[in-house]
């Protein structure tokens, strides 16, 4: 969509939230969009039966994740994480923004995922796995009843090694694509943009993988990693802002909840409600996660995306409409932050459209609030996260301070007490200590 057309588009528009995202404040943001969830579910192009399909690929490929990957073994090669009581740091956020947090708060530390440290080991490595089946399939190397650990084999490896990967990336999705390409034997290359840690970069050429630097944004190391895998019939190319691939691996995290939920003798019901609080970039991974939930809990979930000031991607595309037709930059905001996993300008409007029905809201969150944030959790839980993973922590507040009108539309004022906080943490279990330290002293920077 050209500039003079956004332009026309808003002076139509009587939206009085968008004057302060355009002020880089922060914001809180109801859908008017959402449904029913069996409404919306008829909407879908996805159902739950394409996420049990893959969740039972993961099931197969576990041998093999495992053997390749002996941090997995004690999970017998099922990629998952804890989920974690953090009464201190709940006890802490309501010191400090002067008021209770009604319900329990918990953290889902996919931050501490095994092989990549961070929600993309779910999508990204899914993936990858199911690409390398395929190509298996085809040539007649493996049949869906083998033991998988034999893709660890040296038959395997140099099989693999005819064929390519691509991926463009703010880090994360590179570091999960990456890693576990090369473990296979792919030829795997990372464009990523400038925006990317230094050290994801060096852990990437460590493994092999061959990393493309740009000076500009996510949306040109995309673009770039598009063009070098149309280029070559034996490359693939993870499209992070149109996989469906992508957001059944992250999707298959809900039912594996569902049964960490009952271990901790957690209700999820009408009158126990459950509120997700979900850091969001392109969207992939907050969108698939969403949408497993929805299918696990249906009406009793309520799902809201958090994004940095300076890159509201996926809640301009979602307020406007627009989706992936609209960018931050459009409306001269300047998508720099220091969450760099979140800085997205344009949202995938593969996402935005599927997860339209069924998302609760969305709000946006400083830089200086993220430090914060994230020294608070060292100092409360000892607990490490990188920038972008703390998006979700001022979630319960945000619903509390400003989503009065959403609870009383939802009929859940007097249910809040019943129910439960989820902060999903993204990312931060591969920072280096070095690295982490400097986030740590920006904190007390920032601290009041």
């Amino acid at each position: 969509m050209e500039k003079t057309d956004i332009q026309s588009w808003l002076e139509d528009q009587n939206l009085s939230l968008l004057e302060n995202i355009l002020s880089l404040e922060e914001v809180f943001w109801s859908n008017p969009k959402l449904e029913k969830f069996q409404n919306g579910i008829e909407k879908s192009l996805l159902s739950e039966e394409d996420v049990a399909g893959a969740e039972e690929r993961l099931k197969r490929f576990a041998p093999y994740i495992a053997k390749a990957f002996p941090e997995t073994s004690v999970s017998k090669g099922i990629i998952e994480s804890p989920l974690l009581k953090i009464p201190t740091m709940k006890e802490k956020l309501e010191l400090d923004y002067g008021g209770p947090i009604v319900g329990e708060l918990l953290l889902k530390c996919d931050s501490h995922l095994p092989i990549s440290g961070s929600i993309k080991a779910r999508g990204g490595i899914y993936e990858i796995l199911k690409h390398a089946e395929e190509l298996a399939l085809e040539n007649q190397l493996l049949s869906i009843h083998d033991d998988y650990s034999i893709l660890a084999s040296e038959k395997f490896h140099t099989f693999f090694s005819h064929y390519s990967i691509a991926v463009g990336s703010t880090g994360n999705l590179g570091l999960s694509i990456g890693i576990i390409s090369a473990k296979l034997g792919f030829k795997v290359t990372v464009h990523m943009s400038a925006d990317a840690k230094q050290w994801k970069k060096d852990l990437l050429r460590s493994k092999n993988v061959h990393v493309i630097e740009y000076d500009a944004d996510y949306s040109k190391a995309v673009e770039e990693g598009r063009i070098q895998a149309e280029a070559d019939p034996r490359c693939y190319f993870v499209d992070d802002e149109n996989s469906r691939d992508l957001f059944l691996g992250y999707a298959v995290a809900a039912s594996r909840l569902k049964r960490q939920l009952v271990e901790l003798a957690i209700t999820v019901d009408e009158n126990h409600p459950l509120f997700v609080y979900l850091p969001c970039g392109v969207g992939g991974g907050p969108g698939g996660v969403a949408f497993g939930l929805k299918l696990m809990f249906q009406d009793h979930v309520h799902c809201f995306f958090a994004e940095p000031t300076h890159s509201p991607c996926m809640l301009l595309g979602l307020m406007t409409g627009l989706h992936e037709q609209i960018s931050v930059q459009d409306l001269g905001i300047d998508n720099v932050t220091d969450a760099d996993g979140l800085a997205v300008g344009r949202p995938s409007g593969f996402v935005g459209r599927t997860v339209e029905p069924f998302l609760s809201g969305n709000y946006t969150v400083s830089d200086d609030c993220l430090y914060k944030l994230l020294k608070d959790l060292v100092d409360t839980e000892d607990i490490y996260l990188e920038p972008s993973a703390l998006a979700g922590m001022i979630g319960p507040v945000k619903l509390s301070k400003e989503g009065s009108d959403y609870l009383q539309k939802y009929d859940l004022v007097n249910k809040t007490g019943n129910g439960t906080h989820i902060v999903w943490a993204t990312g931060g279990g591969m920072v280096p200590k070095a690295m982490m330290n400097q986030y740590y002293q920006k904190g007390i920077v920032n601290s009041w």
